[in-house]
């Protein structure tokens, strides 16, 4: 066992003195002035930024403290005194910073000045912006227009992603991929076709209407903190709140309001799962027809009884499609089948199915525990199915609800980044601006990462983001990055994506969204959308951490002036000047969602863009809401089910990181301190391998296409966790993900079911 490694039981819940805890010492960890920590009281407020970490929705009534644990941590990291200057790259070869974890590259600070890779020394110089411009300009200039790859990672506001769009529709093609693809394009595929919205039906409003919620594959207390006071108040009104997770995972067992002064001197907790189902990896679907078929027993009973029908009879006939289909295909399947797909017992399920029978409005909550599977997109399909049973769709208190990640990863889509060119409105941008957009479909982030391993692509430009960290395939993306002809990058802090460069490669460094942005006009503001489709404005408020920062328009239109032939219908530097005249240019792009767009930004809990679903009109192809036959159980069939000895692996986040970006090396939640590199383990499994809670061992990938991958130096830790199921942390096991084990039409990596073997290195105690 590493001696830096401590394994201990986590019992505490969610929020409470371990927050508080935590948020303080990131603040002194990251040497946050105070002036700075008394920004928090301005997070997610009317009146001030929208947090830099997840996406949840911002009320229009906060709380004293709208940000929670995680968004304290990402503030933190953003603001922090920690800055990299050029002496910094003088000390350190890339090389030599190749070695460096994650968490050490980001916490040297801020990034300042523009960086390109000298081959000669193995550093990165500084060089000045015009330049960095002209060079990247005439590189672009020299590529195949098909061939460079423009990747965005979910924090970019609306502004930036509709100017980054623009760049690379008039550069000439639709390469636009973004991190929705590694997580919930599941979501936007499943849900199109189904409800005939890409995304989820639920607002704030909701959670106060409800009368039961259902949760799937979704780890509230890491991810989305601030919606445990929505979840408190539905417990507190008598709400039962019925999971479905692998793990127990503690903010969905119970959570202490930090705001409540009550609570944090008595140590009150509020339980917040009613049942907490420990699902198999990958048994969502399973789950959910275990659900269905108990639901339609009910009905039976009730139709024989000559008592009320269970099933909402009225709005199915109005209202959906398939529902005859879908109801034999779940009469025929098994029990038994079920049981051994989900890994949950008949009668388990059978109750939470007697508990939605009994509720009037039910919400279905979900995150990429059922998006990432070669199944994701069946797997949303199905949440839809057991929603129609009653109408929980377009009425108060009911509807889906996937949560997203990054702060802007949704609304990125509103505003064209997307690959697919049917989703963007070509027309419009060709009216608008004289030019004749793409037409052909464009590479999604699986689509990229194949070109960059089969070396036809030639540049990459990424606003944002770790890419070659966060996304599968570690082993041969690394080595295909490095012949990558150009990668540029605009980032605020170092990253593994600095390290492993192109041939040629610039670090552009940016302001960030909390950091006031002074242009010609004055100071600017931004926007970006919630996990509930609203919209917010957000003023930066801190001073930059350097003067010779730029901003994301700035940058993205410095490059577009460098790359593409002057345009008298585009007005780049005016763009920068006042980014009130990009939102002018977005709501005459898009007038449906963004009419009145300079006074609606600043309206309290945000204005929301129309959703069709939302008022049960279906804008789908039958004009109905569709139900969906599943193909199979197994949420990954194609998988070396029957190896000997082969366990399903599932990545999982800490309580110490937000996507790639880990902020230290500890998960309280877990009682996992000091390091990653850990393998959690059902204890009836650890004996089966002949296995020691501290014992060292590889996992390597059990697949037949002659590609090694594994992960060395893992320490084992007992855990609550499904019988033949073990979890590691993402992103240091991406390397076991092959780059074709993704989702059916979604293409999203199925990083959530990976068949592995364990082989022990050495014993608890042992050297390695």
């Amino acid at each position: 066992m590493s001696e830096q490694l401590k394994i201990g039981k986590a019992t505490m819940p969610a929020g409470g003195w371990g927050s508080v805890g935590e948020v303080t010492n990131i603040l002194l960890d990251q040497r946050v002035p105070l002036k700075d920590a008394r920004l928090l009281t301005h997070q997610n407020k009317p009146d001030g930024f929208a947090c830099v970490s997840c996406a949840w929705a911002k009320p229009a009534n906060p709380h004293p403290f709208e940000f929670c644990e995680s968004g304290a941590k990402a503030t933190a990291w953003e603001t922090t005194s920690k800055a990299i200057d050029a002496a910094f790259f003088e000390r350190h070869t890339v090389t030599e910073l190749e070695s460096w974890s994650d968490h050490a590259l980001e916490d040297q600070g801020r990034l300042t000045l523009p960086l390109r890779w000298d081959a000669a020394s193995d550093k990165y110089r500084p060089i000045d912006w015009d330049t960095a411009f002209a060079e990247i300009g005439a590189a672009l200039r020299a590529c195949q227009r098909d061939r460079v790859v423009f990747y965005s990672s979910g924090r970019a506001s609306l502004e930036t992603s509709y100017l980054y769009q623009l760049l690379a529709r008039m550069y000439g093609n639709n390469n636009l991929p973004d991190s929705s693809n590694m997580c919930h394009e599941s979501t936007s595929v499943g849900l199109q076709k189904t409800i005939g919205v890409p995304v989820g039906t639920v607002t704030l409003d909701d959670f106060e209407q409800t009368d039961c919620i259902f949760f799937f594959g979704q780890n509230v207390g890491v991810n989305s903190p601030r919606m445990l006071h929505q979840l408190q108040a539905a417990r507190r009104r008598g709400v039962p709140i019925i999971t479905f997770n692998p793990l127990r995972e503690r903010g969905l067992v119970s959570f202490t309001n930090p705001q409540s002064p009550l609570e944090m001197l008595t140590g009150a907790e509020t339980a917040i799962s009613t049942q907490y189902h420990q699902l198999k990896a990958g048994g969502d679907t399973a789950a959910l027809m275990g659900l269905s078929k108990a639901i339609l027993a009910l009905d039976d009973a009730a139709l024989a009884n000559s008592g009320r029908r269970v099933l909402d009879s009225a709005f199915l006939a109005e209202h959906t499609d398939g529902f005859d289909a879908f109801e034999a295909a779940v009469r025929a399947c098994s029990w038994a089948d079920i049981e051994r797909e989900s890994g949950l017992a008949q009668a388990a399920l059978e109750d939470a199915a007697a508990v939605y029978c009994r509720s009037s409005a039910v919400m279905a909550v979900y995150g990429m525990g059922v998006t990432q599977h070669r199944n994701g997109v069946q797997n949303v399909a199905m949440l839809v199915n057991l929603l129609l049973l009653r109408g929980n769709l377009g009425k108060p208190g009911a509807g889906i609800c996937p949560v997203r990640g990054h702060s802007n990863v949704q609304g990125q889509r509103t505003v064209g980044i997307t690959e697919k060119p049917e989703l963007a409105p070509l027309d419009q941008l060709r009216q608008q601006y004289g030019f004749e957009p793409p037409r052909e479909k464009g590479m999604n982030t699986v689509e990229a990462c194949e070109g960059i391993v089969a070396g036809t692509v030639q540049a990459f430009i990424g606003l944002g983001g770790n890419f070659v960290r966060a996304v599968p395939e570690t082993g041969l993306m690394e080595a295909a990055w490095r012949r990558l002809p150009l990668t540029v990058q605009i980032s605020t802090k170092l990253n593994r994506n600095h390290v492993i460069h192109g041939q040629a490669s610039y670090i552009l460094p940016c302001l960030g969204r909390i950091e006031i942005d002074r242009q010609a006009s004055g100071a600017q503001a931004v926007t970006i959308e919630d996990s509930t489709a609203c919209m917010h404005g957000s003023r930066g408020m801190a001073e930059p951490v350097a003067g010779t920062l730029l901003s994301e328009p700035a940058i993205v239109a410095g490059i577009a002036k460098a790359t593409l032939a002057p345009n008298p219908k585009v007005d780049w530097d005016g763009w920068v000047a006042d980014y009130a005249s990009i939102r002018a240019a977005i709501a005459q792009t898009y007038p449906a969602i963004f009419h009145d767009f300079e006074t609606r930004m600043w309206q309290p809990g945000g204005f929301r863009k129309p959703l069709a679903a939302a008022r049960r009109v279906w804008q789908t192809d039958s004009g109905k809401a569709n139900f969906t036959v599943p193909e199979e159980l197994p949420a990954d069939p194609d998988t070396a089910r029957g190896v000997p000895g082969a366990l399903t692996l599932f990545t999982v986040r800490s309580d110490g990181q937000f996507n790639t970006t880990v902020y230290s090396l500890d998960d309280r939640f877990r009682g996992v301190r000091g390091s990653r590199m850990v393998l959690f383990m059902n204890p009836a499994d650890m004996a089966r391998h002949a296995l020691a809670e501290g014992d060292v061992v590889t996992v390597r990938t059990a697949s037949d296409d002659g590609v090694p991958r594994q992960v060395g130096a893992l320490t084992v830790v007992r855990y609550d966790i499904p019988a033949g199921c073990v979890a590691g942390y993402f992103p240091e096991l991406n390397p076991l993900i092959p780059l074709w084990h993704h989702a059916k039409e979604s293409k999203v990596p199925a990083a959530k079911s990976i068949d592995v073997l364990v082989e022990r290195v050495c014993n608890a105690g042992s050297a390695a």
